[in-house]
């Protein structure tokens, strides 16, 4: 009797991890073919499995991300940044999904605009101290603090504010110098500097 317990135990959690590893190898291979609508079916399976699978969780966030579900992505990095407080790319697909949702989501109200616009900013600032030898990682950050910079910027809104927008902007060109200090190959970040100092030079009385 004992021995046919623990069969069946070793039976029941060969199928559990035989379930998720599937879930899981379909996900990863429907998210390979930029099959991401597809991926998120298997992947949200494979957390049904195993709610702390770091890699499901990972490419689900991703999946989402890709899908535009910004707030869903969202949802799921942040648990892993729960799980893995050091996941740097975490932090970094967190940021770039709520600086997207600020940036695109007329509907929002200001307040809640500003809020993510300073959620991103702060996600890519602690990708950075996780990592501070990554380029993309100030381009994410440089591109929050452009769009917070503009959002603070417009004269005929009510968001407007004027020394936000000068600090933003400053922090937006401080990040794409360093961005060309750490890839002097990035020619193609030079037209966002150049604008980024442009608007600077706009809002400075």
């Amino acid at each position: 009797m004992k021995l046919k317990s623990i069969l069946i135990v070793f039976a029941f959690f060969f199928n559990w991890a035989q379930a998720q590893d599937s879930y899981q190898g379909m996900g990863q291979k429907a998210l390979m073919d930029g099959d991401f609508k597809l991926a998120i079916v298997h992947l949200e399976k494979a957390i049904v499995v195993d709610s702390g699978n770091l890699s499901a969780l990972y490419m689900l966030g991703y999946s989402f991300y890709h899908s535009s579900d910004y707030k869903r992505a969202v949802g799921v990095f942040s648990k892993l940044v729960l799980l893995n407080s050091s996941n740097n790319v975490a932090y970094y697909y967190r940021g770039k999904a709520r600086n997207v949702m600020a940036a695109e989501t007329a509907k929002l109200s200001n307040g809640d605009r500003e809020r993510l616009f300073l959620s991103a900013i702060r996600d890519f600032s602690k990708a950075i101290e996780i990592d501070p030898d990554d380029s993309k990682l100030y381009q994410g950050r440089a591109f929050a603090y452009r769009d917070y910079g503009m959002f603070k910027g417009q004269k005929n809104q009510k968001s407007y504010d004027r020394k936000k927008a000068i600090n933003a902007f400053q922090f937006c060109v401080a990040d794409f110098y360093k961005l060309k200090e750490i890839s002097p190959g990035r020619k193609d970040m030079m037209s966002h500097l150049q604008e980024a100092t442009e608007c600077l030079k706009e809002l400075k009385p």
